[in-house]
Formats: C-alpha cells, sequence, structure tokens
C-alpha cells in the first residue's frame, strides 16, 4: 500500500500534458503563456498569446486547436502552440496534420515551443511522447534554423522511427544595434547608401512640409493601419498584387492586432507625410529590445523621393533612440534590405511523418509533389 501511494506520488510529481481544444481554455491560459514565456532570456513576438489567439480568431481557418499544456506539480512548464489542419490534396497532404498556431500568410516567423529554461528535457520527452501517440504527420513551418525544442523533439521522434525531411525555406536579415548610435550605425553603412539616405532627406524636407508621425492613441491607430494597407496595396498593385492584406480575414487581423499592440506597447506605426499627405507608412513592433519590421507601403507618386527609403531608415533611427538592440527586417531576402543589414538567420520547414503505412503514404505524396513541382529546398536537418 505504501509503495502505490509513494508510486501515485511520482506521478502526480511527472511532467504531464495537458490538451486545449477549445476556445474558452486557450483563453484561460493567457496569464501562465505571458509569465511562460516572460521566463525565457529571449523570445519573439509572435510566440505571444496576444498574437496567436488573434491570429486563431481570424485566420484558423478550419483548423482544429490542439493545444499542449505540460505541468509538473500543477507549475506550466511549456506550451506547444500546435492545432490540426485538415487533409489538403493540393498542397500534398493526404492526412491531417499538426502545425503551429500561427502558420499561413500571416508570416509568423520563429515559430517553436515554448518551454521554461532549465526544464527543456523533461518537457520535450513529454511533449515527444505524446506527439508520438498520436500518430499524425507534423507539419512544422517557419522554424529558426539551428538549436530548438522543434529540432530536439523532431530527433526524439527520428530515433522512434519516424522519417523527418527538414528545408531551409527563407532568410530574417536582422541589424545588432546594441552600442549603437543613429551615427555610428549609419557609419556601417556603404558610403552610397548613407549620402542616398542624407541627401533624399535633406531635400525632401527643403522642398516640402515633412513630418514622420506615430500612432498614439486608439484613432490615431485604426487611421494609420488603413493608411499602412493602402499604400501597400497601392506600391504592389503595379508588381502583380500583394499576399499581405489581400483577404478580409488578414485585414480585420491586423485591425484587431494593431489595437491589441497598441495598448500593450509593442506598437510601432509611423506615417510619412509630405505637404499633410500619406506618402509613406510603415509597420512594425517593439517587444523585448527587439524592433520587428512587418510592412511598409508608399505611394509610387513619390517614389522620385525615395519616401520608402526614408522612412526605413527613420524607423531604425527612432528604433535606436528606444534602446532597440535588434531590427528584424523578418523574412524574405528583399534586395532593399541588404542596404540596411549585414546579417540574416536562417529558417526552415521541418516535416514529419510516423512509422507506418500513414506515414509512409503521407511522406510520399509530399515529396511526389516537390519533385514534380521543383521545390525541394536544401537540406538543413540530418
Amino acid at each position: 500500500m505504501l509503495g502505490a501511494c509513494a508510486q501515485l506520488a511520482v506521478d502526480r510529481a511527472s511532467p504531464r500534458a495537458e490538451t486545449i481544444e477549445d476556445v474558452p481554455a486557450f483563453e484561460g491560459l493567457r496569464s501562465e503563456w505571458s509569465a511562460l514565456l516572460g521566463s525565457r532570456p529571449s523570445s519573439s513576438i509572435f510566440l505571444t498569446w496576444e498574437w496567436m489567439f488573434t491570429w486563431w480568431k481570424h485566420l484558423a481557418e478550419g483548423r482544429r486547436l490542439s493545444i499542449l499544456a505540460i505541468r509538473e506539480r500543477g507549475e506550466l512548464i511549456a506550451i506547444a502552440p500546435l492545432c490540426v489542419a485538415a487533409p489538403a490534396v493540393l498542397r500534398a497532404r493526404p492526412f491531417p496534420s499538426i502545425q503551429f498556431l500561427g502558420a499561413g500568410s500571416v508570416g509568423s516567423d520563429y515559430l517553436d515551443l515554448i518551454v521554461r529554461p532549465g526544464r527543456e528535457q523533461a518537457a520535450e520527452e513529454v511533449l515527444a511522447g505524446h506527439l508520438a501517440g498520436l500518430r499524425r504527420p507534423l507539419d512544422w513551418a517557419q522554424v529558426e534554423r539551428g538549436p530548438s525544442s522543434a529540432d530536439r523533439i523532431a530527433r526524439m521522434l527520428t530515433a522512434g522511427g519516424w522519417r523527418v525531411r527538414g528545408a531551409e525555406t527563407n532568410v530574417c536579415p536582422f541589424i545588432p544595434l546594441a552600442g549603437h548610435t543613429w551615427e555610428s550605425y549609419l557609419a556601417t553603412l556603404g558610403s552610397e547608401h548613407r549620402y542616398n539616405f542624407r541627401r533624399k532627406w535633406r531635400r525632401l524636407n527643403q522642398d516640402h512640409t515633412v513630418s514622420f508621425e506615430q500612432a498614439a492613441t486608439p484613432g490615431e491607430c485604426r487611421e494609420a493601419v488603413d493608411v499602412v494597407i493602402k499604400l501597400h496595396l497601392l506600391r504592389f498593385s503595379e508588381r502583380g498584387g500583394s499576399d499581405a492584406f489581400h483577404t478580409p480575414g488578414l485585414v480585420d487581423f491586423h485591425r484587431d492586432w494593431s489595437a491589441i499592440a497598441l495598448e500593450r506597447g509593442w506598437l510601432r506605426l509611423y506615417v510619412l507625410r509630405v505637404d499633410g499627405k500619406p506618402a509613406a507608412a510603415l509597420y512594425g513592433f517593439l517587444y523585448r529590445k527587439t524592433f520587428y519590421f512587418y510592412q511598409a507601403g508608399f505611394d509610387p507618386a513619390y517614389g522620385k523621393s525615395s519616401v520608402g527609403l526614408l522612412i526605413m531608415g527613420l524607423a531604425i533611427q527612432r528604433a535606436i533612440e528606444e534602446g532597440a538592440e535588434e531590427y528584424d527586417l523578418l523574412h524574405g531576402n528583399e534586395d532593399y534590405k541588404s542596404h540596411w543589414s549585414r546579417h540574416e538567420r536562417k529558417l526552415g520547414r521541418l516535416e514529419l511523418n510516423p512509422p507506418g503505412v500513414r506515414g509512409w503514404i503521407s511522406g510520399s505524396v509530399l515529396e511526389f509533389g516537390r519533385t514534380a513541382k521543383h521545390m525541394i529546398s536544401n537540406k538543413w536537418w540530418s
């Protein structure tokens, strides 16, 4: 009897997985989720409860919640922000797959599991065991290349017979800002780019009345969001369109999220006005000393004045003044980013298929689809 009681005590002390499958339970995790994320030395704004919940509200698109919460003696030590996506034949997904919340066209970078420092091994073993028991394909996108919880869990599953394919999918240019003033940062840039920025800024102010404004109230936020969407779509209309704000769900997401980010003190939404008219707008976030450049747009009528270049420089200057230690340009290797940054991180996709016939079919369909479309990327996971 004593042995049974001791075993029960051990079981209660061991980390356990709880599945969150409904919205009220997701809402109820808010304070614990935020505290867990805050316990980590660094974390991405795209892992915040606010970003994930707003995404679920507007962009879930038929997915089912399947968040895993790992508790040890009642304390939350890990969250796997997951959901189940329906089969999609056109995307070479013959079976339901487990994905990260935040996946898709909204552009959530650095997706991963959230684990309390010092509890990685215990939590990740429980998560790997739980996922292995589900025997569903995993499709984890926008994972940072290198050590991560997602990478370690993939290795555990591989040891259990899972098939894993890892492919590099994108890069995130970034600017280290710690210790820099605006002038010292400018000195790191190419002389032509530095001269061009200063000349364009001086000339614009000589010829026009110029203001650089930050949305600071709910009313200003609503107006500025509409401005950045309008200018972004106007800019890309000449290039065949953009997928940044191309659906009602995405527009509603950003209107909702920007209001939340403003309330939390994270929103950095700037409008550059020339003679009182919006010429350019930049949409970003400042979170834990990292500035995330999310999106921008400008009126092509002001193209000769290089207002897109100017608003980027002004935002970097403002980030330095606010004490940001990094300016992250997020995924995409557009040429204009290389003018500002000399550093980058790599993002990848992990596709994991369970042992057995279903896993073999799922993995084979994915591989065939990529081969047929010439979409196989450089492998980075082994």
